[in-house]
């Protein structure tokens, strides 16, 4: 069994999550503009409970965005710190799909997932899935947009989740089709291990230095008169 640890802070949420020969960890709490205070800990934590050190990780895991553009940084940065001494392979997980998965837990009948993320400014970053056969697949790329402009890719029974659903839960394109709403939806770590060992498996695996953050904004660290 590959010993993953899995890095989150692309929202108000901080977590981590180690899935290893011992069995499964994870620490989760929201705690806005803690990250930096909680991560590392966190992390001391789980390989503790696991009795391991960061030489035993095969794959290191983080919460690649979209979302917050300091979350993001924060999770990227430590994800290369933890892989770099050991040439740790890493794998970037979208904060998108893995707020569909956390979602598709919560609502077991859903067929399509509509994952929303508040991006400030008036915005929201947004993709649409499709549940089928025990999977999730996107429907198209992920987007940043007005409210507004958000679409659902196809007619359906949709579940929307995330905290953009503050702005779209009364937009009739969305509101005639949304058959539950779960806005506490946050993109958890013991969900990302899980997609990344369907990445590592299929071989999808970086080089540390090769993790990239997804931002999908440009100049998204910038206040909107400053763009």
């Amino acid at each position: 069994m590959a010993q993953i640890i899995a890095l989150d802070t692309a929202t108000d949420a901080c977590s981590v999550a180690l899935k290893s020969d011992a069995g499964k960890f994870d620490r989760f709490e929201i705690a806005p503009r803690q990250h930096t205070h909680l991560l590392l800990p966190m992390v001391e934590a789980v390989l503790a409970e696991a009795r391991l050190s960061v030489k035993d990780l095969d794959l290191v895991a983080f919460g690649r965005g979209p979302g917050s553009f300091a979350g993001i940084r924060i999770a990227t940065g430590a994800a290369q710190g933890l892989a770099l001494a050991y040439e740790t392979p890493v794998v970037g997980i979208s904060t998108l799909e893995a707020m569909a998965w956390r979602a598709l837990e919560e609502a077991s009948d859903a067929e399509y997932i509509l994952s929303a993320l508040d991006a400030r400014m008036d915005e929201v970053y947004w993709c649409c899935y499709r549940v089928a056969d025990g999977d999730i697949k996107p429907l198209h790329e992920e987007r940043v947009s007005a409210p507004a402009d958000v679409t659902l890719a196809v007619e359906g029974n949709w579940t929307l989740a995330g905290s953009g659903a503050i702005y779209l839960t009364n937009l009739p394109q969305i509101e005639a089709s949304v058959a539950r709403s779960l806005p506490e939806v946050y993109p958890v770590a013991r969900i990302m291990v899980q997609l990344a060992e369907r990445e590592l498996s299929a071989g999808r695996a970086l080089a540390p230095e090769e993790a990239q953050p997804v931002y999908l904004r440009e100049g998204s660290w910038k206040k909107k008169d400053e763009q």
